[in-house]
């Protein structure tokens, strides 16, 4: 069973060494990046929630979830003021093919429909158009393209 765990000073090592495969880099940003931004955007009077993915005490993965938009982000997309967005998501290469892509997604529904930072109509996210993996995944979902982008990333909604 997976289960979110806030990154803190006594396990954001562990958060760090996480990798996904070369081929995969390209699709998402390095944790330590992630958790830059989280720290940039909390200091920016905005919302960041970094989670390392746990399998019992076993790190897998790692998710982020954001809310509004901060003082630095110039070129938001619309979507993103006043909603919550599946900010990041990566699993650990060993731990790719064991359903825990499907189960982090679930579990951060579940943290968003908790409203962490009040009520909002959508929870976005983007994605590099060659990540048919995450598409699909996310798909499951019933998130829905909505033709925009994020940078070279295409936008992706779902109702709350």
């Amino acid at each position: 069973m997976l289960r979110l765990e806030r990154v803190t000073g006594k396990n954001v090592w562990d958060i760090l060494k996480l990798r996904v495969s070369d081929e995969q880099r390209s699709f998402v940003a390095g944790n330590d990046v992630s958790i830059i931004e989280a720290y940039t955007a909390i200091t920016g009077n905005g919302y960041a929630f970094p989670f390392g993915l746990y399998a019992g005490e076993t790190p897998v993965g790692f998710l982020m979830i954001g809310f509004d938009t901060d003082d630095f982000w110039d070129d938001a997309p619309p979507v993103a003021k006043g909603n919550y967005n599946l900010w990041r998501l990566m699993i650990d290469q060993r731990f790719q093919g064991q359903g825990y892509g499907t189960e982090a997604v679930r579990l951060a529904l579940e943290f968003i429909k908790t409203r962490p930072c009040g009520e909002a109509e959508f929870c976005w996210l983007s994605y590099e158009p060659d990540n048919k993996t995450a598409a699909q995944l996310y798909r499951s979902f019933g998130f829905a393209e909505t033709g925009e982008m994020d940078g070279e990333e295409l936008i992706a909604v779902l109702p709350l």
